[in-house]
């Protein structure tokens, strides 16, 4: 499959523990972090659940 490059762009702080999770375990670790997966259609469902705090990148 295709990959994707994800940058985290906003913070996950005061948001809910689920978003804190999904980005915990999409691999971010850092803001401005940039990371590639596969883009699988459970990747594609997460990025939308945090969507307001990630950009695909490329």
């Amino acid at each position: 499959m295709a990959t994707i490059k994800i940058k985290q762009v906003r913070s996950a702080i005061k948001r809910p523990a689920r978003q804190k999770a999904t980005l915990q375990a999409l691999g971010f670790r850092r803001l401005n972090q940039v990371i590639e997966k596969e883009a699988t259609p459970q990747i594609l469902g997460m990025i939308k659940k945090v969507e307001h705090m990630v950009e695909v990148v490329g």
